[in-house]
Formats: C-alpha cells, sequence, structure tokens
C-alpha cells in the first residue's frame, strides 16, 4: 500500500458511509505500517463529529468481507457486554459504522476495501512502556477483552491469518525454509537453527491441549502490544482496544504470551548487543497480575498454570518465523539491513533461553497470583 491514493478515491469512500453531517476535513492519520488512516471531520465548527476512515490492507488481509464480518460481530458483542456492565460502549470498544447501503464495508470501483469508525475523543496511545502502571493498565485491558468475549462462539470467527498461531504449522515452514535455503545462508546460521530443532518437542503443546478440548477456543485479538491500547486522556488509564484485524479463534496464552515477548523483554526486538536482551521479572509480575484481574475468573486452572508457556512460545515462534523470512531472503518482514531478520531471531532466542533460566520463578509468579 505504497502508493498514494487519489483524493477523488479517498473522497468516494468517505461519501459511501452513513457520517453525521457532510465531510468538512479529511486527512492522513497516525503511523500505522499495514492499513491506509485517515481522520474525517464532519459538521461544522462546535458542532463537529469525528470518524477514523482506513484502506485495508487486502494484500495482507486477502478476506477483507471476512475480515469486517469478525470486527462487526466481536465489536457488537462487546457493546452489549459492556452495557451491561454499566460501562460506557462508545467509548470502551469499536463500533463499525455502515455504509448508506447498510453493509460494513465499502469497496471502491478500484477494489479498495474501505471501512469507518467513529473517532473517540479524548485518548491517547503509547509507544513503549513508560512505567509499570502502564504495562498494568495494558494487561488489565487484554485481560478484560478475555473476560467480556469469554462467552463468545469463538468457533464462528474467521481466520484472518489462517494458522496465525499455529505453532506446528510455523515449524514446519522453518523447516521448508532450511531445506530449501535459497541464498545459501544456513550454514552461518547453524547455531540458530540447531536451537530451534532442539524446542520442535515444544511446538506441539498447546495445539495437542486443544484438540484434546483441554484448552478452551477463545477469541484472541492476536496482536497485544501496548500501541493497540487507547488511553483515556483524563483518567491516564486504559479505556479501548483497537486494531482488531487479527481478532480470531485461539488461545488465550497467545495474547498473553504476545504481550510478555513485546513488554517484559529488557531490550528492543531488533537489537543487537544480546547482553541487553532479558525477561524482565518485575514486569512479568506486573502483567500477569494485571492480566488476571482483568480475567477476572473467566480462565481455567490449566490456563492459568500454562502462562509461561504462552509467553515461552510466542517467543520461539517469532523467531522461528523471523529465522525462516532470513533464510528465504527477507519476503514477509520489512527490513533496513541485510541481517535485520537474523538479529530478530537472536533477539527472540535469547529471550527464550532467558525465559527457561527463569522458569522456576515464573511458575512461582503465576502460582502465587492465582
Amino acid at each position: 500500500m505504497s502508493q498514494p491514493i487519489a483524493t477523488e478515491t479517498i473522497n468516494n469512500a468517505v461519501t459511501a458511509f452513513s457520517l453525521a453531517g457532510s465531510p468538512r476535513d479529511v486527512r492522513p492519520y497516525g503511523n500505522g505500517h499495514i492499513n491506509d488512516t485517515y481522520l474525517v471531520t464532519c459538521g461544522n465548527a462546535g458542532e463537529e463529529k469525528k470518524y477514523i476512515l482506513q484502506r485495508m490492507n487486502h494484500s495482507i488481509f486477502q478476506n477483507p468481507q471476512a475480515l469486517m464480518e469478525n470486527i462487526a460481530n466481536v465489536t457488537a458483542f462487546l457493546q452489549k457486554s459492556i452495557s451491561e456492565k454499566g460501562g460506557d460502549p462508545e467509548r470502551e470498544t469499536l463500533c463499525v459504522i455502515r455504509t448508506k447501503n447498510g453493509e460494513n464495508y465499502f469497496e471502491d470501483s478500484f477494489h479498495n476495501f474501505w471501512r469507518v469508525f467513529p473517532f473517540i475523543e479524548g485518548t491517547f496511545c503509547l509507544e513503549k512502556v513508560e512505567n509499570a502502571g502502564d504495562f498494568y493498565d495494558c494487561a488489565t485491558a487484554f485481560g478484560s477483552f478475555q473476560r467480556l468475549l469469554a462467552d463468545y462462539p469463538a468457533e464462528t470467527l474467521h481466520e484472518t491469518i489462517p494458522l496465525f498461531h499455529h505453532t506446528p504449522a510455523r515449524f514446519r515452514t522453518f523447516q521448508e525454509a532450511v531445506a530449501k535455503d535459497p541464498l545459501g545462508r544456513a550454514e552461518s546460521v547453524q547455531a540458530e537453527i540447531d536451537f530451534a530443532l532442539a524446542r520442535e518437542a515444544d511446538t506441539h503443546v498447546l495445539t495437542d491441549l486443544l484438540e484434546k478440548g483441554e484448552l478452551p477456543l477463545r477469541v484472541t485479538h492476536n496482536d497485544t502490544k501496548l500501541n493497540n491500547i487507547l488511553f483515556d486522556a483524563a483518567t491516564k488509564k486504559a479505556l479501548c482496544i483497537i486494531d482488531l484485524d487479527t481478532v480470531m479463534p485461539g488461545l488465550s496464552l497467545y495474547d498473553f504470551g504476545d504481550a510478555i515477548r513485546t513488554g517484559a523483554n529488557t531490550g528492543a526486538e531488533d537489537e543487537t548487543d544480546l547482553s541487553k536482551i532479558g525477561l524482565d521479572l518485575s514486569l512479568f509480575e506486573t502483567f500477569t497480575e494485571g492480566f488476571l484481574k482483568g480475567c477476572a475468573g473467566s480462565l481455567t486452572p490449566l490456563e492459568i498454570k500454562l502462562l509461561p508457556m504462552g509467553a515461552k512460545l510466542m517467543t520461539y515462534e517469532c523467531g522461528i518465523r523471523f529465522l525462516a523470512d532470513y533464510l528465504v531472503g527477507d519476503i514477509y518482514f520489512k527490513i533496513h539491513r541485510e541481517t535485520h531478520n537474523l538479529d530478530r531471531a537472536r533477539t527472540q532466542f535469547k529471550l527464550v533461553a532467558d525465559m527457561e533460566k527463569k522458569w522456576p520463578e515464573m511458575e512461582e509468579i503465576v502460582t502465587r497470583l492465582s
């Protein structure tokens, strides 16, 4: 989605939706890398209503119709759940604005797919954890997301990216990349390959339990980064989960694990100095406490027990994805240097190794907080 979009195309998309008042200003908004996002202002000064307009990236999300069906159904369920609990559904969840034809998305003559959400005033996003309180609020927000959707029939959701967190499938793709080795890079990264291969048995742990019915299928966000939460500007507390493109059926452990992978790492995802990489046990404890509070009893005992495995497996999975992409020529993840994906893989594997060293402490934290 690197090509500029014609103003006429954007305006045609805006007018396709049922908005309050006539659009008077449309401008690019935010710093997202996947979809093209615009802030639309309707009405007159003093009586303004703002909206978020997005062109969905259908090269990544190849079935935008299914994606929007997921989002429309999940947000409608959230609005009902939030209302029943005395919350504010207009601020605490996204709301899909319909087109004038009653659809939840608009397809233009160039086969671009567009959607609109109301703009939630008085909010801000954080790009990184500035203090433990931020991470705790992030945890309670994603835990509450699980709690509010605990009764949603997850099996009715579409997989917007098939096998997204199916670690055995990711491992098979990694093995294929090693076997093909089209650029002859495998020999120079044999230590990393060996690290990944040595942990093959871990890849099946969660999916086997799901298939046996010992872990429940749940609605999962699958991108539980801090910047996918809107914080209330007045209270400074987490308010609303956003970026619902990857909402799919999955395991609660995926959401917990990915948040630990990104938020409790002592270094950057692409840090080249591996001495800076490790698991911050204090942040792990902070997130675990907040997540369990947000879930408020909606998790099973086995889900809680396996929280450390969720953290380890999501980190490992990301590592093998980075390494596989490096081996085949960096065709999926964007890079800014030749070894960028290799550097990313190494940080993930170092974090996995540090988790293994701290496993007793991780388990003790989970046991104590549950």
